[in-house]
């Protein structure tokens, strides 16, 4: 008989609440081992007695076979003492002080669930909280670690009889699950309107459903906040719900109840497929089709669509088909444009009542808000454009680790990221911090993440400029705290993002093309066009796009036909009459706007490459003003002509010993106006456009191997949110002998921000 062996094994990663301990009882039990396996604070603790060879198996089917939500980033065995066990045991979970883990983000319903939720045989049918532990809300209802029931917001929800053996069969799929309940001691539904509760459960639901057929706006309460629901295929609807939610142009995000609804309206890839079916069902931006029915109002002068499939039994209820029921719904945060999504059912109340004509409601809180992920498949892989709800707060896995450090982010699309060791928690997305719900939004969510990761940062960062509400926020607690602050640069920070997102731990200087709209430079100019080279640690500001003024400050992000005059300016180009933005501004704007910028009033100096886009955008005739964030340079992607191989030329000068070389974009001015004012096509304009940024990516870079060796190029900031410029400068990088990095665990845009500012606060001295 082969004499029997003991081992201890410690797994950490995302490791509770995904069914890791009944996967290791039946791992275990099949193999005859007998022990116990328990969750601590830090992660899965197992010890276990049997064969030798029993035993390795076991160590290696952990690693082969665990539950498709679960993340391995560490597992650890050693040999130990065989303590004679007679079975195998879950035991119960083991606080310990200080230690901590990472957490399940919140899960789209798994399959199981979903056929369970329509059979009338099962006891959960079209019951509007079924879940299990391969799906369900996790991050936006725990309140503390080890993820336990007691530590969630369903701890006032006592399990009935059947619920609570589910709850205890380790054989179970729910065993352990949380959030587990059914209609007899679980939350429920109801609707309202007025101050008054109109229906309750299912007669709730589908007074909701014929207010949808009927063009009215519902307030669904869904599971990280709120929603705004209404039917996508009816314009006056669609229009209503802009009216009242005051968002003029920016697109609306959709949802559907399954695939083929999704593809009766846009093309899917197979790569975009395994995206909207993924765990974590993002929004993602597709293609739409032709004559699809879709209402103009939806993603007005968009040829893309946002949609996400249904990703809680609730929203499967909300779409069920039927003949006479709007296939596809908007289902858009449940806000007022720029304030953060409302999950607190007084507060939604308060803040909705205007925009909705009834409130869809539930009684399970929300604990935490977190908003819908939004990506799009570049090179065959998804890009985010938001990460969010299904990816937060999985963090990073970092190329060393760090101290204690809490990133501030920026200030729009805010994020914050707190480091503990090999791991980055970036949060789930925040916000513009505009305004003091955002503030408060985010002091609460770092509040969140210093308890749940037991973090106490020993360093802060924050963006260079001082007024963001990030930075003061830093810097307050910086002073109150005592804590060393590193002031970080915007453009540094994406660079730093960037390699970070990668792994990156080569000491070999990058490349990094940090183009986007705006971040505070050291010489007290608005940065945006920026060719850096270095990494964590320092950077050189090689080249720039030249600078221009930016008449009125911030303001001029909303007035493409004022940032294209100011070019035109800066190029000592004429105002022709026949120019759509001298058209668009009346003479005496035009008057002041020269005034203003010959005697330099009000108008620091920008070398933002969004602005270069906004007046482009403007000159061939798109878009004279900004509705919402980078919509100048969205509609003049979408018109590029794709065939169209023509480009407008910029001039590379180097720059004199110790100052940046420029990025002058005269000759493309003087070519572009050329072009409008004979009257080519916008397409292809905007084609001649995009194909003139991608030559001069490759030409500057070429020009910095030459000088430096350096052949590895780090993509980061908001401009390369554009889909065509992104793809044709990555072809023809590669086609000249670069490497390129790109983000793939977060976006581009200033989402990334906190995480290159922690890495250069872990490299600074």
């Amino acid at each position: 008989m082969t004499e029997l062996a003991g081992l201890k094994v410690y797994v950490r990663g995302i490791v509770q609440g995904v069914g890791f301990r009944p996967f290791i009882y039946g791992l275990a039990t099949q193999r005859h081992l007998t022990g116990w396996v328990r969750n601590t604070s830090s992660g899965v603790e197992i010890e276990v007695d049997g064969e030798p060879a029993a035993l390795d198996d076991f160590l290696a089917a952990i690693q082969r076979e665990h539950p498709p939500l679960a993340r391995i980033d560490r597992l650890e065995s050693q040999p130990c003492p065989i303590n004679g066990y007679t079975q195998f045991s879950i035991d119960a979970s083991q606080p310990l002080p200080g230690e901590f883990m990472p957490i399940s983000p919140d899960v789209a319903v798994c399959a199981d669930c979903r056929r369970e939720l329509f059979d009338p045989s099962d006891r959960r049918y079209r019951y509007p909280f079924i879940n299990c532990t391969n799906c369900g809300p996790r991050f936006s209802i725990i309140t503390d670690i080890p993820y336990d029931r007691p530590n969630t917001s369903m701890a006032n929800f006592p399990l009935c009889p059947d619920c609570q053996r589910e709850y205890e069969d380790p054989r179970d799929r729910r065993f352990h699950a949380q959030p587990v309940a059914c209609p007899t001691c679980g939350p429920s539904i109801w609707l309202e309107s007025q101050g008054a509760r109109l229906a309750e459960k299912e007669d709730a639901l589908q007074m909701a459903r014929d207010w949808l057929r009927q063009g009215k706006i519902i307030a669904v309460k869904g599971l990280g906040g709120f929603h705004l629901a209404c039917d996508a295929l009816n314009p006056q609807a669609v229009a209503e719900l802009r009216r009242r939610k005051q968002r003029v142009g920016k697109p609306f995000a959709v949802m559907a109840f399954d695939l083929d609804t999704v593809r009766r309206f846009a093309g899917v890839s197979p790569e975009e497929q395994a995206q909207l079916t993924s765990p974590a069902h993002p929004i993602v931006l597709l293609d739409a089709k032709e004559d699809s029915g879709v209402a103009p109002e939806v993603a007005p002068g968009q040829n893309t669509l946002g949609i996400m499939l249904a990703y809680t039994p609730l929203h499967l209820l909300l779409l069920e088909p039927a003949p006479d029921f709007p296939s596809l719904l908007v289902m858009t945060s449940g806000n007022l444009s720029e304030e953060p999504i409302a999950y607190q059912d007084d507060d939604a109340r308060s803040r909705l009542a205007g925009l909705a004509d009834g409130f869809l409601m539930h009684n399970r809180p929300i604990h935490s808000r977190v908003d819908d992920s939004v990506v799009r498949i570049l090179g065959q892989a998804p890009y985010f454009s938001r990460r969010s709800r299904g990816y937060a707060p999985n963090p990073l896995l970092l190329p060393k680790s760090l101290p204690p450090i809490l990133a501030a982010g920026a200030e729009l699309k805010n994020t914050f990221c707190l480091t503990r060791q090999e791991y980055a928690f970036v949060s789930h997305f925040i916000g513009d911090m505009e305004n003091y719900e955002t503030l408060a939004s985010f002091e609460a969510g770092v509040a969140h993440f210093e308890r749940l990761f037991r973090i106490q940062p020993e360093r802060l960062a924050c963006d260079l400029h001082p007024d963001y509400l990030a930075s003061r926020y830093a810097q307050e607690r910086s002073r109150r705290e005592g804590l060393p602050l590193v002031l970080v640069q915007h453009h540094h920070a994406h660079l730093a993002a960037c390699l970070g997102d990668n792994g990156w731990v080569s000491q070999e200087p990058v490349i990094g093309l940090s183009f986007d709209g705006a971040g505070l430079g050291p010489d007290g100019a608005i940065w945006g066009g920026e060719v850096l080279l270095g990494g964590y640690a320092s950077y050189q500001r090689l080249y720039h796009l030249a600078y221009v003024p930016l008449p009125g400050g911030d303001l001029a992000a909303r007035n493409p036909a004022r940032m294209a005059l100011a070019h035109l300016w800066q190029a000592g180009l004429d105002w022709d009459p026949a120019l759509p933005p001298v058209q668009s501004l009346c003479f005496d704007d035009r008057t002041a706007l020269r005034a203003q910028i010959e005697h330099r009033i009000n108008t620091p100096l920008t070398s933002s490459m969004g602005r270069l886009f906004d007046a482009a955008s403007a000159l061939v005739g798109v878009c004279q003003k900004n509705t919402y964030e980078g919509q100048a340079a969205i509609e003049l992607e979408m018109l590029a002509d794709p065939l169209e191989e023509g480009h407008y030329p910029f001039e590379i000068r180097a720059g004199k010993a110790g100052e940046s070389g420029i990025l002058e974009p005269r000759p493309m001015w003087e070519a572009l106006t050329a072009d409008a004012l004979a009257g080519t096509p916008i397409p292809v304009m905007a084609a001649r456009f995009h194909n003139g940024l991608a030559g001069l990516a490759l030409d500057v870079c070429t020009a910095i191997r030459q000088t430096t060796g350096a052949r590895v190029v780090a993509l980061s900031g908001g401009v390369w949110q554009n889909r065509r410029l992104t793809e044709i400068t990555i072809r023809r990088l590669k086609q000249g002998g670069f490497t390129v990095l790109l983000h793939r665990q977060l976006p581009p845009n200033d989402g990334c921000i906190a995480l290159g500012q922690a890495m250069v606060a872990a490299y600074a001295p």
